[in-house]
């Protein structure tokens, strides 16, 4: 990527006492909203980065915030453009691309990355005073007792979202209620909705064609005839079950049946199933088609069911005990439906 002042959102540097420092905006160009745009698709997502170090928004002085923040460009954009008109610094991590909350849980967020790119960047020389904003969602990984011992500077936890800093900073550091309050919004759900659904279509890119082929397979018609009847049929069940468990589960999250997230996506998938009976329902007098549509009421169940329970390392209210929990009885039951459901299925093909 090349160095800190080389990159290609930082507009200019300032001189530090610890050197240069690059500057940059609160403003985002064309190209960081593009990049937004694809990171939300799973395009490059996970080589989505800025450089680790020290970074001017605006004109800092030695008096300046410094805040904390993640070298998951998402994050650094999210942050800079919270604070228009701003002059602060900002310190950022090197959480291996990872947005602030999920480095926080893995450790790369943490103390002594905080205290190590403390000292790397020269910070003590900068600012005059010995106050770090961090994220509040940074505190998993961040052992802030310890943080003065070691590097001389105190963590002082931020708002959740980087649009109350203004109103943080301004109150002379005090939250409201409500900057400590987690939402989890439709809005919040349908952004994350994108990058779930393209990591499932990756699998369904192969798994589509093999279904479309194999339903050429058996029965009293031509293979291409087969094919378009029965093996297109196939694709359009597990579309519906792909949107079921990685489209619907997250937009209808807060109201379908059910704690676990397979639970949630076993609604979805069950009324999928139904309606894909009900197109065929006038087939349905030979027993091949009633094994068919049998077989779709295990299969498309079970890829609901897993790809919702996919959308727990997504939510805000799901633990880490909990989805393990989760996991020893939903995934046992989604393979033994995956393969009844493949069986029934393969066999209605040759079933005369």
């Amino acid at each position: 990527m090349g160095t800190i002042l080389d990159q290609p959102f930082v507009a200019g540097s300032v001189q530090t006492p610890a050197g240069k420092v690059p500057q940059v905006s609160s403003t985002l160009s064309r190209a960081d909203h593009w990049g937004t745009i694809k990171a939300r698709w799973g395009v490059g997502r996970m080589h989505y980065t800025v450089h680790p170090g020290l970074y001017a928004l605006g004109m800092p002085d030695d008096q300046a915030p410094v805040l904390v923040t993640a070298n998951y460009k998402m994050s650094f954009d999210r942050l800079r453009e919270a604070l228009p008109g701003r002059d602060a610094w900002i310190l950022v991590l090197d959480t291996e691309g990872i947005n602030v909350w999920c480095s926080s849980a893995k450790g790369t967020f943490g103390t002594q990355e905080l205290v190590q790119r403390i000292a790397s960047s020269g910070l003590a020389r900068v600012v005059a005073h010995r106050k770090l904003i961090l994220p509040q969602l940074a505190a998993p990984g961040v052992a802030a007792h310890l943080v003065p011992k070691l590097s001389g500077f105190k963590v002082i936890y931020g708002p959740i979202r980087a649009t109350d800093l203004p109103a943080f900073i301004d109150s002379g550091f005090k939250h409201t209620p409500e900057m400590r309050r987690k939402t989890f919004t439709t809005r919040e759900r349908v952004v994350l909705i994108p990058v779930e659904f393209v990591c499932a279509s990756k699998w369904a890119l192969i798994i589509f064609p093999i279904f479309f082929l194999l339903g050429g397979l058996g029965g009293p018609g031509g293979f291409w005839a087969n094919a378009l009847n029965h093996g297109l049929f196939a694709v359009f069940a597990l579309l519906s079950a792909l949107a079921a468990g990685a489209v619907l589960t997250p937009l209808l999250l807060p109201w379908l049946p059910g704690r676990a997230f397979s639970l949630k996506g076993l609604s979805l998938g069950l009324i999928a199933a139904l309606i894909l009976a009900l197109f065929r329902a006038g087939d349905l007098a030979a027993w091949p088609e009633r094994l068919e549509i049998v077989a779709w009421f295990c299969l498309v169940p079970a890829v609901a069911t897993y790809l919702a329970m996919n959308f727990t390392g997504a939510s805000t209210y799901t633990s880490l005990s909990g989805v393990k929990k989760e996991m020893k009885w939903a995934v046992p039951l989604q393979i033994a439906g995956g393969v009844v459901g493949l069986s029934l299925w393969l066999g209605s093909r040759f079933m005369t």
